[in-house]
C-alpha cells in the first residue's frame, strides 16, 4: 500500500510516498480502507514542531473516512463493511490517515450514517469535536448537544469561516442557539451565512461590541474563540454574567492578558481545550452527538454549506499541508481512493 511518511520533522518537503505492507489490526483495533484524509492545522504543526520524533516514521493526518475491512480481537461494535469517520488516528501511534489503509483503535472509528458522504465524514474529526467541546463547557451546561440543548442561548463564534468556526455555527444552530459570528470580508460573510449563522459582524468595518450589544443586550452566553490574545478584552466586554469563553488555538499570539475585574465581576469561565488531552469521556460524547447531527443533516460541507472543499491527490499530501499552513479558506481534503 502507499503511505505518506516522514522520518524527521521539518517543512512539507520531509514528506514522501513509500510502499509499506498492509497492516493487521491488533486487539481492540480496526483496519480502515481510507477513502478521504482530512488535513488540519495540527497536522502540519506536528510535522514541523521542534521536538523529538515519537516514532522512527510517522504517517500524518488525524482525520479521515473510509470502510472497515478488518477487525481485531475484542471489537464487537464495528464490522467489516461498515463505513466510518475517523478522529485522532495518529494520536499516540505512528499511523495517520495519509495512507491507503489505517489501523486505529475502534473507539476512533465511528459508524457513518448511510447517506453521508466521505467528504463530509473526513471534514469532522478535529474541527467538529473541538466545536462540540467549546459549546459544552458552560457552567450551567449543557454537557451534551442535541436539538433544543442550546435553546434560548446566544453563541458568538470568532472566525466563522474557519473549519472549527463552521462546525461551531452548524452545531449551535442545530442545538437551537442564536448564533453570531465575526468575519473579515464579504466573501467570508457569505460562507458564515451559508453555514447558518443568524448574525454576521465584519470586525474590519464594524464595531463588534456595539453590534453584539444590539443583538444580545445582556451579553452572549458562549464564546468560541480562535484568537484569545487578540480578542480577550472584547470577549469580556460582550460575554454575559456566568458566560463561558472557550479557546482552542493561539492565532494572533501565544500570550494573553485582560482586565481582571471584568472577568471576575461577570463570573466568567475561561476554558482552554485540546482534544489530545480532553479525555475519553468528552471524546465519546462528541462522537455520539456529532453522529446524531449527521443523521439530522446538520453538518453539510461544500461552498453552498459554508465550507469550500479543496482537494488534493494522495501523492500531493505535501501541497495539501502547505495549503492549510497558508490559511486556505475551507477544508483541505486528500483523495486517497476512488471511493471518495
Amino acid at each position: 500500500m502507499t503511505s505518506i511518511v516522514y522520518s524527521q520533522r521539518g517543512p512539507s518537503s520531509v514528506l514522501s510516498a513509500v510502499e509499506r505492507p498492509v497492516p493487521k489490526p491488533g486487539r481492540g483495533e480496526v483496519r480502515v480502507k481510507v477513502a478521504v484524509s482530512g488535513v488540519n492545522p495540527t497536522d502540519w504543526k506536528a510535522r514541523a514542531a521542534e521536538r523529538p520524533m515519537e516514532f522512527p516514521e510517522i504517517v500524518p493526518n488525524q482525520d479521515g473516512a473510509g470502510t472497515v475491512d478488518a477487525v481485531g480481537e475484542g471489537v464487537d461494535d464495528l464490522s467489516v463493511g461498515d463505513r466510518v469517520w475517523i478522529y485522532l488516528a495518529q494520536h499516540g501511534q505512528a499511523g495517520g490517515t495519509a495512507q491507503e489503509y489505517a489501523v486505529v483503535p475502534s473507539m476512533r472509528a465511528v459508524r457513518l450514517p448511510d447517506d453521508i458522504g466521505f467528504d463530509v465524514a473526513a471534514s469532522l474529526g478535529v474541527p467538529a469535536m473541538t466545536a462540540h467541546r467549546a459549546l459544552t463547557v458552560h457552567e450551567s451546561g449543557p454537557a451534551r448537544l442535541g436539538p433544543g440543548a442550546l435553546e434560548g442561548r446566544t453563541v458568538l463564534v470568532a472566525g466563522g469561516a474557519g473549519a472549527v468556526g463552521h462546525a461551531a455555527i452548524q452545531l449551535a444552530v442545530w442545538a437551537g442557539a442564536t448564533v453570531l459570528t465575526t468575519i473579515s470580508s464579504p466573501e467570508k460573510a457569505a460562507l458564515a451565512r451559508a453555514a447558518g449563522a443568524h448574525h454576521i459582524i465584519d470586525y474590519r468595518t464594524q464595531d463588534v461590541a456595539t453590534e453584539v450589544g444590539k443583538i444580545a443586550p445582556g451579553g452572549v452566553d458562549h464564546i468560541v474563540e480562535v484568537s484569545l490574545a487578540t480578542n480577550l478584552g472584547l470577549d469580556l466586554e460582550v460575554v454575559a454574567n456566568h458566560g463561558s469563553i472557550a479557546y482552542y488555538a493561539d492565532n494572533g499570539g501565544d500570550q494573553f492578558a485582560g482586565p481582571i475585574r471584568a472577568s471576575f465581576a461577570k463570573n466568567v469561565r475561561l476554558q482552554g481545550l485540546l482534544l489530545y488531552t480532553v479525555g475519553d469521556h468528552a471524546l465519546y460524547a462528541a462522537a455520539d452527538d456529532i453522529t446524531r447531527a449527521l443523521e439530522d443533516g446538520a453538518l453539510p460541507v461544500g461552498e453552498g454549506a459554508g465550507l469550500p472543499l479543496v482537494w488534493f491527490p494522495l501523492a500531493e499530501t505535501a501541497a495539501a499541508h502547505d495549503a492549510v499552513e497558508a490559511g486556505t479558506t475551507g477544508k483541505v481534503l486528500i483523495r486517497v481512493s476512488d471511493d471518495a
